[in-house]
């Protein structure tokens, strides 16, 4: 998935049908002088409907295509036919889907299973015809109810990637480099602060063909949760991974003050976070020796496993896979 196919967040305009007219016919027929009211009811306007798809991983489809509008409800006929329900809209949406008013930014829905369906807009009822006001006091009603109104409304969706582990560290940790090498993604890898943009995920083939999913989310920095660097604004699809997979490389100063760094950034943002199971994981290990890595041993961040890996050597990969795997089941 490139960066600019990756859209995860969205805002749409919605509007439901509109209910259908009752009719006020009278009825005609050879023979018959007078067959009193016969009147159908007014057809149901479409709903909007939002529709989980497990096949989908993304808003882009959503990108070019802001404007929903559901059929409006038939008229009722003669002979009390009903007119013809309006036709539904049904807009897809990926797994960790969150819909919110424009206006208030109040949550209104959240999907996560597949084929899950949510009305976001009820259509309008149908107008009864006037074969339902007829009495023995009113014999001939020539009046029908109208079609009542759909609803419509400018409305925010948002995206909160579903995966099992979501990669966090600074820029330039090796976050996209680990995900190039133990998953098919391709996502951008160069020598500078914020390669990566946008969220990639990757599925890690386990053994006996089982997987598992791993998000690389955009570096943290310093003062992310208040709005500084890129972090901020995907630190929210770290909320739906099972486990945190802290890295720091280890050409740092000082591992234990870049881990609460990044530990302080997530319970800035949602201090359910730190309730996640965690793993911290030293990378570019390449560049020590056996002393100098038995020495960071001893450094280490109390509390939290730790594995030394360096992705370039293929380095302490199966044994992070393995920790990884048993963490999730």
């Amino acid at each position: 998935m490139t960066e600019g196919n990756f859209v995860d967040y969205i805002k749409i305009y919605a509007s439901s049908g509109k209910g259908g007219r009752g009719s006020a016919h009278l009825h005609r027929e050879k023979y018959i002088a007078k067959g009193g009211p016969d009147g159908g009811d007014g057809g149901r306007g479409g709903h909007v409907i939002l529709k989980g798809d497990k096949n989908l991983w993304t808003l882009f489809h959503l990108k070019f295509k802001r404007h929903f509008r559901a059929e409006h409800g038939g008229d009722g006929g003669s002979s009390r036919s009903t007119g013809s329900d309006g036709a539904d809209i049904i807009v897809p949406v990926p797994l960790g889907t969150i819909i919110r008013d424009a206006d208030t930014d109040k949550v209104l829905f959240e999907i996560t299973e597949d084929q899950e369906e949510i009305i976001l807009l009820e259509g309008g009822k149908g107008g009864k015809g006037n074969w339902h006001f007829k009495s023995s006091t009113n014999q001939t009603p020539r009046y029908a109810q109208p079609g009542i109104d759909g609803q419509e409304g400018w409305y925010r969706i948002e995206l909160k990637i579903l995966a099992d582990v979501g990669l966090v560290g600074f820029p330039n940790a090796g976050k996209s480099t680990l995900l190039s090498v133990i998953t098919a993604a391709k996502p951008k890898i160069a020598d500078y602060a914020f390669t990566t943009l946008k969220p990639n995920l990757g599925i890690v083939e386990y053994r006996n063909h089982q997987s598992f999913v791993v998000a690389d989310i955009p570096g943290i920095i310093e003062g992310a949760s208040e709005g500084k660097g890129l972090g901020h604004y995907f630190l929210r699809h770290i909320e739906r991974n099972s486990i945190l997979l802290f890295m720091i490389p280890a050409d740092t100063m000082d591992i234990k003050k870049d881990y609460e760094i990044l530990l302080n950034e997530l319970r800035q943002h949602n201090p359910e976070l730190l309730d996640k199971n965690r793993l911290l994981a030293v990378t570019k290990c390449d560049l020590l020796d056996e002393e100098l890595q038995q020495e960071m041993k001893n450094e280490v961040p109390e509390g939290v496993d730790v594995v030394f890996i360096s992705s370039v050597a293929q380095i302490g990969l199966t044994e992070l896979k393995d920790k990884l795997w048993k963490m999730l089941n």
